[in-house]
């Protein structure tokens, strides 16, 4: 993948709509500290977006034993999206107003599934507003879509995923897009245990993204990576949602890397596993 396959520009989106060019457009509003998005959306969003919960459509909290995210079942997600009007064959834009954390999950869970063209928007909502875009207000109605899920097991689907054991095993760098406080151990405020996965290094989700929540140039993210001593990559986070930004960079300046989706929410659950502390 290229840049131009993974991120879309708010005047390219402008464009998509203002001749009609069919296009879905998911709004994926979450915050750590804030994870519903639906009055966010309410508010204001790009024209004809429909709202999408990470918490309750992008996870299946049923699941146990994988962490505080983990990924939701293809079927459930196929039904989630014929339900935000998804059409097969139609490109599909996606967005959020917080360091491109539920972006980089929407795009990472739904191209994980199989479903083609999925782009996150450079920038997010705040590039779409200082470009000039319109906002709508209220509650979209959409008509159901008809969108096909290739893949029923996201953690065996179309992008390659580690588990725990994976991980402790990898041969490759393993990345922790936390901050780095977190990673450090110095602050842990969600998880029951403090610190990172041994041998692991610190690459923060947000150290991708420019000042005005863009993605640095394809020559930064090289250096950026280069001086991590990328070569096999694994990347893991708190919960499997902003590792997803950093495996999103990753694919832009041609390194593919695997996401372990249950990260240090599972890691630190399970009693046996090491924990480190420090740089």
């Amino acid at each position: 993948m290229t840049r131009a396959d993974i991120l879309i520009t708010a005047s390219e989106l402008a464009r998509h709509l203002a001749v009609g060019r069919p296009v879905n457009v998911l709004d994926v509003r979450w915050e750590l500290t804030h994870p519903d998005g639906r009055e966010a959306f309410s508010a204001g969003h790009v024209p004809g977006a429909v709202y999408v919960s990470l918490e309750d459509e992008l996870t299946d909290h049923a699941v146990t034993g994988r962490g505080r995210h983990p990924l939701p079942s293809g079927q459930a997600l196929e039904q989630s999206a014929r339900r935000w009007g998804m059409r097969a064959g139609i490109p599909t834009v996606v967005y959020d107003d917080w360091n491109r954390a539920g972006s980089a999950r929407a795009w990472w869970v739904l191209t994980a599934a199989g479903v083609q063209d999925v782009r996150i928007l450079d920038g997010g909502l705040s590039a779409w507003v200082e470009f000039g875009g319109d906002l709508e207000t209220g509650v979209a109605t959409v008509s159901p879509g008809d969108v096909t899920v290739a893949h029923r097991d996201l953690y065996q689907g179309a992008l390659p995923t580690l588990t725990a054991d994976q991980t402790a095993e990898f041969g490759g760098l393993v990345l922790d897009a936390r901050a780095p406080e977190r990673f450090r151990g110095e602050r842990e405020p969600v998880d029951p245990v403090a610190g990172h996965i041994p041998g692991a290094r610190n690459a923060p989700s947000t150290s991708v993204l420019s000042v005005d929540g863009t993605v640095r140039s394809d020559d930064e993210l090289r250096q950026f990576f280069a001086e991590r001593g990328v070569d096999g990559v694994g990347a893991y986070c708190g919960s499997g949602v902003t590792a997803a930004v950093l495996i999103a960079a990753l694919q832009m300046v041609g390194t593919e890397a695997r996401l372990f989706p249950g990260s240090w929410s599972q890691w630190c659950a399970e009693p046996d596993r090491p924990v480190a502390t420090g740089d």
